[in-house]
């Protein structure tokens, strides 16, 4: 009877390890999202009979992980038939990696515009350390993507078949800009005290972040704002203050519906994805804003901004998460209504007004990055060349403006 009861005990600790749903599993507690990429539309070509690999860059390590995919634009159910996770050592290769599992299963389908979370897989992960995501396809799917991931994703040839288990990534000899299917990694770290999403448009999903001067680009080297953000947090904070940081940001979306051009952003605007971009990520704590140089560029006014901004502090104070607000930074071609406008939502987040109680703080981008001469401008020498969009030491100056306790007060 002892032998059998032995037996049972190492039966049910084997079944929680292969299905990974555990109670804490269920109840998120301990998880945080350390790294995220917003999807926003349907790529170009299927996946047919093979495999990727996408590199995520954790913002914070822990125990385990679980991944988000997303069929957010689809049209048709996807199906994954097999995931792993491993840790990415550059390129497509990998080490340690496992199988992931669904609610206890190999494959899944998603429907359209649906989402699966994985099961966790026990895989100890530190702050920096690139996440490898690989998944395979049998039939032919149409994937989500984010559209710039700002490094290399990696792909087998269609019909090339499964080559998960290829840890030195010679069969994924296709490279991709965009990060398809995968939208966030969460990492098990109960000693986190929560999750930061920077919220925007270009200026947060990091567009001038490989821009280091003319004639310089560099890839896949992690030099967003969010990324020097949360190094900085990793650096400076003491233990029982780390929080993850996870991007969601959409190059080319607004904050409202904008009139003159709402096909563009429907479903893409800050109220519409804040759901699933935002709330659904795990231990969400704060949300630093960053919108508004593309509603007044799309025709919007003072009042649809503002009126934008009302609903999704509501929204996010409800859920008791912190708003850390930046005014609306210089666009070259603002008319002069575009900077009557822009001024009076500075007002708004940084005068009081209907923000009081809503927004937490003010995080003023603008003082760092407009140029004095030229106020429609950046300065100088933080502009990629089109005035709007920081170069990479443009994107340090923003990230050390960040003041960090305040960021993590509770």
């Amino acid at each position: 009877m002892r032998r059998l009861r032995i037996s049972v005990v190492v039966m049910s600790v084997l079944a929680l390890l292969a299905t990974g749903t555990a109670e804490a599993d269920r109840t998120d507690r301990g998880w945080f999202t350390a790294w995220a990429q917003s999807q926003e539309r349907q790529a170009s070509t299927p996946l047919r009979n093979q495999s990727i690999r996408m590199i995520t860059h954790l913002s914070q390590g822990g125990g385990a992980i679980r991944v988000r995919l997303q069929n957010t634009f689809g049209q048709q159910p996807l199906t994954i038939d097999r995931a792993a996770v491993g840790i990415g050592t550059g390129g497509p290769e990998v080490r340690a990696q496992r199988d992931i599992r669904f609610s206890g299963r190999r494959a899944v389908t998603i429907p359209p515009g649906g989402e699966v979370w994985s099961d966790r897989a026990f895989l100890a992960t530190k702050p920096g350390d690139d996440v490898a995501v690989s998944l395979y396809a049998a039939g032919e799917v149409v994937p989500g993507q984010h559209n710039s991931a700002f490094r290399d994703n990696y792909l087998t040839p269609p019909d090339s078949g499964d080559h998960l288990s290829d840890a030195a990534g010679s069969a994924y000899s296709q490279k991709v800009q965009s990060t398809l299917v995968v939208s966030a990694v969460d990492v098990h770290n109960p000693a986190l005290r929560g999750t930061v999403v920077p919220f925007g448009s270009s200026v947060v999903d990091g567009v001038g972040s490989t821009n280091c001067g003319p004639g310089c680009t560099e890839t896949g080297t992690n030099k967003r704002w969010t990324d020097v953000l949360a190094r900085r947090v990793v650096a400076e904070l003491p233990a029982r203050e780390q929080v993850a940081v996870a991007n969601a940001g959409i190059s080319g979306t607004t904050s409202a519906i904008c009139p003159r051009n709402p096909a563009s952003v429907a479903g893409l605007d800050a109220v519409s994805r804040l759901e699933r971009d935002v709330l659904a990520l795990h231990g969400v704590t704060a949300v630093v804003y960053y919108y508004g140089t593309n509603d007044l560029a799309n025709g919007c006014t003072a009042n649809d901004i503002i009126a934008s901004y009302r609903e999704v502090f509501r929204r996010l104070r409800d859920a008791g998460v912190a708003v850390h607000v930046t005014p609306i930074t210089p666009r070259p071609g603002y008319t002069d209504q575009n900077n009557v406008d822009r001024h009076a939502v500075a007002g708004f987040v940084k005068n009081g007004g209907d923000c009081t109680g809503t927004c937490t703080g003010l995080t003023d981008f603008d003082q760092v990055l407009a140029d004095p001469v030229r106020p429609n401008s950046i300065l100088p020498s933080y502009d990629t060349g089109d005035g709007v969009h920081a170069n990479i030491a443009g994107q340090q100056a923003v990230a050390d403006y960040v003041a960090l306790r305040k960021l993590v007060a509770r």
